[in-house]
């Protein structure tokens, strides 16, 4: 792979692209984006965002046809937008290509995984592979090494990935359950809404239960959906937490410690929308999620958040497995 595009210039996605032109052997990646949208421009113009400057071998293009010329491509998008996206590619011939979707999160309201959603949209034939796991940008450029796991639903498209990608900075494992690591990956996110709430509230004891007690909540849904609960185990879930419930460059903790102190946070939390797919499932499924509906209480309801969250620690008595 020569040359590969990246649809998407925000934090995560601009990142993916300097990864692969300065740790993978590609002579161009072209990043592309919308003209008028800020992060664009200002990569556009500036080389830079706050997190990175742009090696010589990256190309900002707004042209999605051009982006589309090369065979392999990099997805970094807000969630709920992937299914528009993925109409819109049918506009164009990409049959036979790679997408990588390195988003985390579930389409509200079908509550859908991400690979699901792209592949019932895209009326040609292409192989999907998925991005899970933790790491920061501000901590890849400090060269802080990190892991991550590909999955597919074709272990030819799982191998292909990982042999291009694979360098000293990220390891990347090979993953055997496409929907627990999406649904884990995507659930990380409203766990790191709850544990952003506990730091507002300063209740930092209760995350570790909050640790213990997630998993199992999500490997409900994990199982529901028919993958394998255990996945939740593995770096897609838990392997996150560290920078997701810890770490103040996490979107999603940090959304939810200015919630609880009454603020707004201005940057995308995915956790958010998939929150709302969670409820909606969990609902219509009667999927035993404490924690989510509670988060949903708190966050769209308008309940009280101390006496809200303290109820998940006062529950009837029973045995932890």
């Amino acid at each position: 792979m020569k040359q590969i595009s990246v649809i998407g210039p925000g934090r995560w996605g601009t990142f993916l692209g300097w990864y692969v032109a300065n740790y993978c052997d590609v002579e161009t990646v072209l990043i592309y984006g919308f003209e008028q949208a800020p992060d664009f421009q200002r990569l556009k113009n500036e080389r830079k965002n706050d997190y990175l400057t742009l090696s010589d071998n990256i190309i900002m293009s707004s042209d999605i046809e051009k982006a589309l010329n090369n065979d392999f491509i990099i997805i970094s998008i807000s969630c709920q937008n992937l299914r528009n996206l993925a109409k819109q590619l049918n506009n164009y011939n990409i049959a036979g290509k790679t997408f990588l979707l390195a988003m985390k999160g579930l389409e509200e309201p079908s509550a859908e995984i991400l690979a699901d959603v792209f592949l019932s949209e895209i009326n040609q034939k292409v192989h999907v592979g998925t991005l899970g796991g933790p790491g920061h940008v501000e901590d890849y450029m400090r060269k802080v090494p990190s892991a991550a796991v590909i999955d597919s639903y074709e272990p030819e498209t799982q191998d292909r990935i990982i042999k291009f990608m694979q360098s000293d900075l990220i390891r990347f494992y090979y993953g055997n359950d496409i929907i627990g690591n999406q649904v884990g990956a995507a659930l990380k996110n409203v766990i790191g809404l709850a544990a952003g709430i506990l730091d507002g509230l300063n209740w930092y004891g209760l995350k570790g239960a909050l640790m213990a007690r997630a998993p199992v909540e999500v490997g409900r849904l994990i199982k529901f959906k028919g993958g394998n609960p255990m996945s939740v185990y593995g770096l897609a879930h838990l392997g996150d937490y560290e920078a997701t419930l810890f770490s103040r460059n996490s979107h999603n903790r940090m959304f939810g410690e200015m919630f609880a102190k009454g603020e707004r946070y201005g940057k995308l939390a995915e956790g958010v929308d998939t929150l709302r797919a969670v409820k909606a499932i969990a609902d219509r499924e009667n999927i035993d999620m404490p924690i989510c509906q509670a988060l949903y209480k708190v966050l769209f309801e308008e309940a009280e958040i101390k006496p809200t969250i303290k109820t998940l620690f006062e529950r009837s008595l029973k045995k932890e497995f």
